[in-house]
């Protein structure tokens, strides 16, 4: 590892114009390429103290040894000298779109004597006319035998065409008139290649004109009573509209531009372009990449438009570019673009209309991209089992942890302060085993504390368990070790039916509520809930099924740095656990921290582990998040009817429903609630003391107007 000092340049030796530097390591290979306006302003951004850098930026130095630049007159010029040296070193620490499928495109070989159609992959060819790209060749091929019929062109490989010509037969297309045989001399080259042209301009958007032409003659054709010829002309037109309608308008203006959107997390970007010609999706691609330096979405625009338009010109370049955000150098990526097309390019962002609609739609096209791009990446067994052994090397396990659990803490302000509880097995979610946790200890805001409590609450459980199963067995002597010091009451308690799962203490909320219940459950019974005290569940010994509780991690992940992690280890301590290990991922920077240490973790950036470790920590996230919202929605619609023992919601609207009002309830005797369809005494006497103690204690009253307040009757009260 270098030290950046001992090949920082002098000071004044680095010119204060634009220009593209190099950094090369020790075997003087490129590492990584980048322009500025101002070489020396840029460069030494580089050489600040170490601490101050993102992390990838801080490792990209110190595996650099040496520093070189090359000054340029324009911004244009250094945006085209920084492609041309990506391309030529491929250098490390760049970000590279690389796709995984080489995208199929539709071409006419108009370099040949008799043009033919193609479906075509790879690097493009000087003379042949491309259109696409398209996401599968089959689209393509649907889209040539519609146009057959009207533009008769040759699409045959050269051999077929020299064994026909030998022969003088034309082959099956040319028989049934979807060719029109320039093989054996039915056309001449001159007419086969107007032809071709005729649907390269069709292709290329030209639509209206040539519609408009061919119902003009079947106009004419019919009135001159050539309904033969008359029905040929609509049929054609007909297969036109059918291939026009493949790619659906999405622009009423015949815009031609392409639009480009992005999506990306902390170590992984996806890009999806739309490619719009004559107001229609024409194509559509996309690429997911590593995020190998400190990059943000402007910057990932134009690494996109680089790629993209790097070896491009001509029409292939559009006159307009939509992006999600301006590149830094926008004038001068417009400049570069115009150059590639010969002839202005519009770089801006949608504000309003269609356009903004369309890159919106576009977005959602690259969410889902990087979505299936990480699912299938986590769906991976030979990824999993490499994820888990990183993990089990970086934080120094005996093994790797095959059971994964992780807690976080979410709150809105210090207020409805809830916990969750993820579970990953063998690398992959456990949703049957997520547990959800309200914060009841204190009140306020104190994440570390909240911790604390939830981890303490979790295994105070597993001991109780252990202890009930008679797997730990307590030693004289054992001080808070022994099952004297675990707490067995309904400190943690997940409710059964009908249940709130609030509990005396703020208790482990059922699954049903929030989490998809796992294979072979229902989501009802006692596999979605762990019975608590008095649960009207089964015993789990006689059921064969263990509690949720039972099963300790091997290793225990927390959203958070030192504090959580420290929080989190002196839970474990204060229990006598020490044989689970614990770490917080911290989210600024992707930092794994071990209880104790000083210094955190920095695993790899394309290390496995870490994606495991994300993954796991932004699932913990989002089920905390979700159940947060579901209390606060849940607090600011309450109903006084909310507090009533084994009244549920269906019963709560036919009470309302039967009534009209809260208001109206309020009046009603207990026979007269009786009469409420499933409703019961005892139940109805539980309505009308929680509705008297609710009750308020004097009408509300206007101060404006004097006017005393009604009951709405919207069931709020």
């Amino acid at each position: 590892m270098a030290d950046p000092s001992s090949y920082r340049p002098k000071p004044g030796q680095i010119p204060d114009s634009p220009g593209v530097y190099k950094f090369r390591d020790e075997h003087r290979r490129v590492i990584y390429v980048g322009k500025a306006k101002s070489l020396r302003q840029r460069l030494a951004n580089y050489f600040q103290p170490l601490a101050s850098l993102h992390p990838r930026t801080a490792t990209m130095v110190t595996t650099a040894a040496s520093v070189e630049w090359t000054v340029v007159s324009t911004e244009v010029e250094a945006l085209q000298l920084e492609y041309s040296w990506i391309k030529e070193y491929d250098p490390r620490f760049n970000v590279k779109y690389r796709d995984d499928k080489s995208y199929p495109y539709l071409a006419v070989t108009m370099n040949e004597e008799f043009p033919r159609v193609q479906v075509m992959r790879g690097h493009k060819k000087k003379g042949v006319r491309y259109f696409g790209p398209y996401a599968h060749a089959w689209a393509i091929r649907e889209t040539v035998d519609l146009m057959l019929r009207v533009f008769p062109v040759r699409t045959c490989s050269a051999g077929v065409f020299r064994n026909a010509a030998s022969a003088g037969r034309p082959c099956l297309l040319g028989y049934i008139g979807k060719c029109s045989a320039p093989c054996v001399g039915r056309v001449t080259p001159e007419e086969h290649r107007e032809l071709a042209e005729e649907f390269s301009d069709f292709m290329a958007g030209r639509t209206g004109a040539y519609i408009r032409r061919l119902e003009k003659r079947m106009t004419l054709a019919a009135e001159d009573m050539e309904y033969e010829r008359a029905a040929r002309l609509r049929d054609d037109i007909e297969a036109l509209r059918r291939a026009m309608e493949k790619s659906a308008v999405v622009l009423a203006d015949a815009t031609d531009a392409d639009l480009i959107a992005l999506a990306e997390d902390e170590l992984e970007a996806a890009v999806q372009i739309f490619h719009v010609r004559g107001g229609r999706v024409r194509g559509q691609r996309g690429w997911v990449t590593d995020k190998v330096e400190a990059v943000d979405t402007a910057g990932l625009v134009e690494h996109a438009l680089q790629q993209l338009y790097g070896e491009e010109s001509g029409d292939a370049v559009p006159k307009e570019v939509l992006v999600p955000a301006l590149p830094e150098d926008a004038a001068a990526v417009a400049a570069w673009l115009s150059g590639r097309r010969g002839s202005q390019v519009s770089l801006r962002v949608p504000q309003r209309g269609d356009k903004k609609d369309l890159m919106e739609t576009v977005a959602r096209n690259a969410q889902q991209g990087l979505v299936l791009h990480k699912t299938k990446r986590a769906s991976d067994l030979t990824t999993r089992s490499r994820a888990l052994e990183e993990i089990a090397e970086a934080l120094d396990l005996a093994s790797a942890p095959l059971r994964i659990e992780c807690f976080d803490i979410s709150h809105l302000q210090g207020e409805d302060v809830v916990a969750s509880m993820v579970v990953f097995e063998d690398g992959l979610p456990r949703k049957s085993e997520y547990r959800r946790f309200q914060i009841k200890g204190f009140e306020g805001q104190d994440d570390v504390r909240s911790m604390h409590e939830v981890i303490g609450r979790r295994f105070r459980r597993y001991l109780a368990e252990k202890d009930r199963t008679g797997e730990w067995a307590p030693t004289a002597g054992s001080g808070t070790t022994g099952p004297e010091a675990v707490t067995t009451g309904p400190e943690v308690v997940t409710t059964g039916h009908g249940g709130d799962g609030t509990g005396p203490e703020g208790v482990g909320q059922d699954l049903r509520h929030d989490a998809v219940p796992g294979p072979g459950t229902t989501g009802t019974g006692p596999e979605d809930a762990v019975p608590g005290p008095g649960s009207p569940f089964e015993d789990p010994e006689e059921s064969g099924r263990p509690r949720r509780f039972a099963y300790p991690p091997q290793l225990v992940v927390v959203d958070g740095g030192q504090p959580q992690v420290a929080a989190a280890r002196r839970a474990l301590d204060e229990l006598g656990i020490d044989d689970i290990a614990v770490c917080g991922l911290a989210k600024r920077l992707e930092e794994v921290w071990l209880p104790g240490e000083d210094d955190p973790v920095v695993l790899p950036r394309s290390s496995e582990g870490l994606y495991l470790l994300q993954r796991v920590r932004d699932t913990a996230h989002d089920f905390a998040i979700r159940y947060q919202r579901s209390k606060r929605t849940k607090r600011l619609r309450s109903s006084p009817l909310d507090g009533v023992p084994g009244l549920g919601d269906t019963r709560k609207q036919a009470l309302i429903k039967h009534f009209g009002s809260v208001k109206r309830l309020r009046q009603a005797t207990i026979d007269q609630i009786c009469e409420v369809p499933g409703m019961g005494r005892k139940t109805a006497e539980a309505v009308v003391v929680a509705l008297a103690r609710t009750a308020p204690a004097a009408p509300a009253v206007n101060t404006a107007t004097g006017e005393i307040m009604e009951d709405d009757g919207d069931g709020t009260a």
